[in-house]
């Protein structure tokens, strides 16, 4: 099991290229969800906007600080997915929006950082 090491904040030593292009996506997802939520703010899509940016980029710099890695993998895909089908949900299936035509590029970039991040997590689980 991976805790956090002495080596200092963050342990760069074993993260594999891998790791790092799911820090990349993650941090890319954060991002847009931060610049959605400060958009939508102070309403409780704005919140939920913001606290999923905060648990992306919270959890990069955890899985940089080596802490608890194979649980942030774990727990990475399912709360991602989850991103995929409420937002799928709320623009689509519940709302006036044409899918995919009204997806925009803030959803397209997004979602493909999304998947792509949980196909890194997925192949993060089967290493460790």
């Amino acid at each position: 099991m991976s805790t956090a090491t002495d080596s200092g904040l963050f342990d760069l030593q074993t993260l594999t290229p891998l790791h790092y292009v799911g820090i990349l996506l993650a941090a890319i997802t954060g991002v847009i969800h931060l610049l959605l939520g400060v958009r939508f703010a102070p309403s409780s899509l704005g919140l939920s906007f913001l606290f999923a940016g905060v648990v992306f980029l919270v959890a990069s710099a955890a899985i940089l600080a080596n802490y608890r890695r194979r649980l942030l993998y774990g727990l990475g895909v399912p709360f991602t997915a989850g991103q995929i089908v409420i937002w799928y949900g709320v623009n689509f299936a519940a709302g006036a929006r044409s899918f995919p035509a009204d997806v925009g590029t803030f959803g397209w970039v997004d979602k493909a950082a999304q998947v792509l991040l949980i196909v890194v997590l997925i192949a993060l689980l089967r290493q460790d």
